[in-house]
C-alpha cells in the first residue's frame, strides 16, 4: 500500500488552507452583480474572515512523533497516537481547517456517494448510463469503479487532486481484496464501506504527504514499512468508521443537493475523533 503523490512535505509557512483547495461555495465573481432600479450594483457581501496565519514550525511535533512511530517499525502506538493528534490540533489548526484542506477529496467523496445513492434508487445500469457507461453493467466492481475514476477524481496537477485520485484507486484495490465484486447488488453496509475506505485513504494520504514522507523511510526493511502504513491506515479507518456511524447515511434517500454538506460533516467529525483517540492512545 502506498501513495503516488509524495513530496517533501509543507513547511511552517504553508497556509492552513492552501490556495489550490477549491471550496464548492468559494468561486467569487462568477456571475454579474444584479442591479437595482438605479442601475447601481449593490455592495458586495462581506468577505469571509481569512484563516489565521500559520504557526511557524507547526509540523515539527507531528513529524517528530511520526518519525518515532516509523522507526519503531509500527510498534510504538503511543507515538502514532501523538502524531495523529498533533497533526490535527497543531499542524492543521483543528478539525475544521483540516477538513477544508481536503478540498478535492471532499468533492470526490460527494460524487461517489451520489453515484451509490443512484445505484440504490434506480439500479446499476441506469446509474452508469448517466456517464454513458451502461455497457459496464455486469462487469466486476473493480472494472466499473476504475472506469469511473475520471468522473469522480479527474486528474490534475495539485497534490490535493493527486491525493483524491490515488485514494480512489487504493479503495478499488481494497474492495477487490475484500471480495466486494458485485456492484449491482451492493448492500447498504457495502456502500458505506466504499465511502469509509475512500475517506480513510484520503486522510491517510494527506497525513502521509504532510508529515510522513521522510519518517516512513526509517524502517530498515520493506516489511516494517508496510506495517507502519497498515497501522496508520487501520488507526484512521477506525476513526472514519465512527464518523460514518454518527452520520447514518441513508443511501436509498441521498439528497444530491445536501450530500456535500454531509460529507464535510463526516470529515470534520473524523478529524475530531482522530484527535481524541490519538491523544488517548498517547497517554497509555
Amino acid at each position: 500500500m502506498g501513495t503516488s503523490t509524495p513530496f517533501g512535505g509543507p513547511n511552517g509557512g504553508t497556509p492552513l488552507v492552501p490556495d489550490f483547495v477549491d471550496d464548492a461555495d468559494g468561486a467569487p465573481g462568477s456571475a454579474p452583480a444584479p442591479q437595482d432600479g438605479t442601475g447601481v450594483p449593490p455592495a458586495p457581501p462581506p468577505r469571509p474572515a481569512s484563516p489565521p496565519p500559520p504557526m511557524p514550525e507547526r509540523f515539527r511535533n507531528a513529524r517528530r512523533s511520526f518519525s518515532k512511530f516509523a522507526s519503531s517499525g509500527g510498534s510504538d502506538r503511543r507515538a502514532l497516537g501523538r502524531a495523529v493528534s498533533q497533526y490535527v490540533s497543531q499542524a492543521s489548526g483543528g478539525s475544521s481547517a483540516a477538513t477544508r484542506r481536503m478540498g478535492s477529496s471532499r468533492g470526490a467523496a460527494a460524487r461517489i456517494a451520489g453515484f451509490l445513492g443512484d445505484v440504490s434508487a434506480r439500479g446499476l445500469q441506469a446509474a452508469l448510463a448517466t456517464f454513458n457507461l451502461s455497457g459496464l453493467a455486469g462487469r466486476p466492481a473493480a472494472d466499473i469503479l476504475s472506469a469511473l475514476v475520471e468522473h469522480f477524481c479527474p486528474e490534475g496537477g495539485s497534490i490535493d487532486e493527486g491525493i483524491a485520485r490515488d485514494a480512489f484507486m487504493e479503495t478499488v484495490i481494497d474492495l477487490a481484496n475484500a471480495g466486494v465484486t458485485d456492484m449491482a447488488n451492493l448492500t447498504a453496509d457495502q456502500m458505506q464501506t466504499v465511502l469509509e475506505l475512500y475517506v480513510a485513504h484520503t486522510i491517510e494520504d494527506r497525513i502521509y504527504n504532510d508529515i510522513g514522507t521522510k519518517g516512513i523511510e526509517l524502517p530498515a526493511d520493506i516489511s516494517a514499512a508496510e506495517t507502519v502504513r497498515d497501522q496508520l491506515h487501520d488507526f484512521i479507518l477506525g476513526g472514519v468508521a465512527d464518523a460514518f456511524s454518527e452520520a447514518a447515511i441513508d443511501f436509498a434517500a441521498i439528497n444530491t443537493a445536501s450530500i456535500s454538506q454531509t460529507i464535510d460533516r463526516i470529515y470534520e467529525a473524523a478529524f475530531d475523533i482522530l484527535e481524541a483517540i490519538g491523544e488517548e492512545e498517547a497517554q497509555k
